[in-house]
């Protein structure tokens, strides 16, 4: 056989490697997808872990190394799906217990008084809580655009980047949480409860 015979059949191999995939994923990837729903927390855990137990049965077939056929591939991924979600759940508890310990310690130090959501005393306590409140009421993809740019600083992009989402998408939330959260402060300065 010559060099363009065997580059001719290797591109059909994995052609039809491709489509018996895709036809397999089609075939049962929302059962998986449901199935993983059920062992995670949000559906962002059950996306994020059914990939990374196709992308673990993907690189067994690659490297021929997964014990039995096409017909394992479906209980290989339950368990897989299983285990991931497990791992993901003990990640997210021990960041919890960090993130609370970490709270714990700043409360302690400053007294419980001190809330960074301003570096200045220029802004009034009553002030600082109707913003903190109207935030906390913003829906999230909205407040942690305008915290990280306000708070943390960060570029646009550097949001999008963060978050997987486009610099302009960022810019877009930025711009329409600020106008949400005027008009919460609006409605609180008229109904006479915020002196601004």
């Amino acid at each position: 056989m010559d060099e363009d015979q065997e580059n001719m059949t290797s591109v059909t191999a994995q052609l039809k490697t491709e489509m018996t995939w895709r036809a397999w994923l089609k075939e049962h990837g929302s059962k998986l997808l449901l199935f993983a729903r059920q062992q995670t927390r949000s559906i962002a855990d059950a996306e994020d872990v059914l990939q990374d137990a196709l992308v673990k049965l993907a690189r067994k077939v690659a490297e021929n190394s997964f014990d039995g056929g096409q017909q394992s591939w479906l209980p290989y991924l339950y368990t897989s799906i299983r285990r991931c979600a497990i791992d993901l759940g003990r990640k997210s508890d021990r960041r919890g217990k960090r993130e609370e310990k970490v709270e714990m310690e700043r409360q302690y130090e400053t007294g419980g008084k001190f809330d960074p959501w301003f570096d200045s005393d220029a802004a009034g306590e009553e002030s600082r809580g109707y913003i903190e409140q109207g935030l906390k009421e913003l829906p999230e993809k909205f407040s942690e655009v305008i915290v990280m740019k306000v708070w943390g600083e960060r570029t646009f992009a550097e949001i999008g980047e963060a978050l997987n989402i486009s610099q302009n998408t960022a810019a877009s939330r930025y711009r329409y949480g600020l106008e949400a959260l005027r008009k919460q402060l609006a409605q609180v300065r008229n109904e006479g409860n915020l002196s601004l």
